[in-house]
């Protein structure tokens, strides 16, 4: 049996992810660095420039980064609880090698085009994110207190990957200007990142080596 999305029929209900990676156009990658890890897995075209974040954060700061891209041709939406480390060996081995986990998603409000959402069950590496992000992101509101985020973004999922390692882990839930994908940036020729992109990959990186530090 498979499940609809949209008009088409593409996932085995009872192994949603498996099939999805099965698919053509789709890509795993796997970075094991530290025990902080970053992740991406509504990567490549279907939450655009997550994946450049969350493997970026990681190779400024020696994290670990799993990622899953998906090509410009039919993108697939699987929510978060089903992506499921049991159908992903790499998911698997990422999720078993690192204590703590920041999840990149993108998402779009127009009620909250400033808003960075911090979601995910370990609430005080949320705080501990939000402190580093704030001097870093001027521009933005990093809302990191749980009921303030939309019940839809918070990640409180058992089964969302960013709740299964060790130390469970933040969903990082980003608007499209600072992932560089606002008419704001109509124009914008570089060189490099747009600056709020930049600027978030840095205070990302900056979370990431000052909890790794201390906590070691």
């Amino acid at each position: 049996m498979a499940l609809h999305l949209g008009d088409h029929e593409l996932l085995e209900e009872d192994r949603p992810f498996a099939s999805l990676l099965s698919m053509p156009g789709i890509s795993e990658v796997l970075q094991l660095g530290s025990r902080f890890g970053f992740m991406a897995f509504h990567g490549g075209w279907l939450e655009e420039v997550t994946d450049d974040i969350a493997s970026a954060a990681a190779e400024r700061s020696g994290a670990s980064y799993y990622g899953v891209l998906q090509g410009p041709d039919d993108q697939w939406h699987i929510p978060s609880h089903l992506v499921n480390p049991d159908e992903s060996p790499n998911l698997k081995r990422f999720i078993d090698h690192v204590d703590v986990v920041v999840a990149i998603h993108g998402f779009g409000r127009p009620d909250l085009l400033r808003s960075v959402l911090l979601g995910g069950q370990n609430r005080d590496l949320a705080e501990f994110v939000a402190c580093r992000l704030i001097p870093h992101l001027p521009h933005y509101e990093i809302v990191h207190e749980i009921s303030s985020v939309p019940p839809a973004l918070r990640g409180q999922h058992p089964n969302n990957p960013v709740n299964l390692a060790k130390g469970g882990g933040v969903q990082v839930e980003l608007p499209p200007r600072i992932r560089g994908k606002s008419p704001v940036w109509t124009g914008f020729k570089g060189p490099g990142r747009v600056p709020h992109h930049e600027a978030l990959i840095n205070g990302l990186a900056t979370a990431a080596l000052d909890w790794s530090e201390r906590n070691e």
